[in-house]
């Protein structure tokens, strides 16, 4: 089983929010994984998160609670969704992140 990491989101506790950092770089193997919670606004976003983490595979982030799969620039841009409050999003969700190798194969699980 992987360690756990994590980043602090808007409405953690401010305890929480002191604990955990904003963003995050984890490796995965030789895998490296950007992760973030508010990913700015909509608009030039997934450009602006690949900038952000130079030579990561994949960057993943919350806060919108709208799950997405999706690639820019060879770089997978993921958003679990959320398995609480779905709010706008079609279904509560959360992803899986299989990592062979180098390859890496994101799944949405949508929940009941």
């Amino acid at each position: 089983m992987a360690p756990l990491r994590a980043v602090h989101g808007n409405m953690d506790e401010p305890e929480l929010q002191a604990s955990l950092p904003e963003r995050l770089v984890v490796e995965a193997g030789t895998v490296r994984i950007g992760m973030l919670h508010d990913p700015g606004r909509r608009e030039g976003r997934a450009a602006r998160l690949v900038t952000a983490f130079p030579g990561c595979a994949a960057v993943v982030y919350g806060h919108t609670h709208l799950p997405e799969i999706s690639r820019h620039a060879d770089v997978w841009i993921l958003n679990p969704g959320s398995p609480t409050e779905r709010r706008r999003a079609p279904h509560r969700s959360l992803l899986t992140l299989e990592i062979d190798d180098e390859q890496l194969r994101p799944q949405l699980v949508a929940l009941p």
